[in-house]
């Protein structure tokens, strides 16, 4: 199995797409040394997140590094953000801009086909099966698709990243209440900055599968990895910092839940 799904009983699915840290030891030998390390990694997301069993959510983990393939990207791995850098659904670059594989050993199309159909497709369905089974019981679903990065990296962006980067593709995965809620929780919290649909505005993820038309919201939140543990190798988990966040992060997402139940109460 290339993934785990937990699943529980309330209508939140939390997707954790890049927390994945395999590398296929027949790929290996294709890479930079230095890609091993997994250093892009969306790191530590479960222990920051050991709050969503209280919550009831269901959730999705790849066991694959996104070295390997994005599950974040469209299967025609069209760019998410044109004309800024990005990386492809089998990417070839370090967040530096480096090269990830050694000259001549990137994926050819035959490769990548074969990586689309045994840990792209599988996670998807798993994920597309379980907000079906969500919506069955309750009516409706509220898709948390969790992401951690480090709040400089000049080849994506410019500057410093605010601390929580929420997405909804610019309004169209979710309803305005559920941003409103999200956005009224951040700012009683003043000492992390956020912004709404900025520079990450939600991957193919949260794009593809947020239709609030259908009754499934969609939200995307692009944390800064400086706010719970060390951006820098060997990226430790930062325990003190982390349980100033969580209450944060549980608060939001009760909230968010609450406002898409709202939505369906009559």
């Amino acid at each position: 199995m290339t993934f785990s799904l937990h699943r529980g009983e309330s209508a939140l699915l939390v997707s954790m797409p890049h927390i994945g840290t395999g590398i296929p030891a027949e790929l290996q030998a294709d890479y930079q040394p230095r890609a091993l390390a997994v250093e892009d990694t969306d790191w530590h997301l479960d222990r920051l997140y050991d709050f969503l069993p209280a919550l009831g959510a269901s959730v999705l983990q790849p066991r694959t590094s996104r070295y390997v393939i994005d599950l974040n990207r469209p299967p025609d791995d069209a760019p998410m953000y044109p004309g800024a850098s990005n990386t492809e659904l089998c990417p070839t670059r370090f967040f530096t801009g480096d090269d990830l594989y050694l000259p001549g050993r990137s994926p050819p199309p035959d490769e990548r086909q074969r990586r689309r159909d045994i840990y792209w497709r599988p996670y998807h369905e798993a994920l597309v099966a379980e907000l079906q089974r969500i919506k069955a019981v309750h009516g409706y679903a509220l898709l948390w698709d969790a992401h951690s990065i480090r709040s400089r990296i000049p080849w994506l962006f410019e500057g410093t990243l605010p601390t929580l980067n929420l997405g909804t593709a610019n309004g169209a995965s979710a309803d305005p209440s559920i941003a409103r809620e999200l956005q009224q929780v951040c700012q009683a919290a003043p000492k992390f900055s956020h912004v709404l649909n900025g520079r990450f505005k939600g991957g193919y993820i949260t794009r593809h599968y947020g239709s609030p038309k259908d009754h499934v919201h969609a939200v995307q939140l692009e944390m800064c990895q400086v706010a719970y543990m060390e951006e820098d190798s060997p990226f430790a988990y930062d325990e003190t910092k982390a349980r100033e966040i969580q209450p944060l992060l549980q608060l939001m997402m009760t909230r968010a839940v609450s406002a898409c139940q709202a939505l369906y109460e009559n």
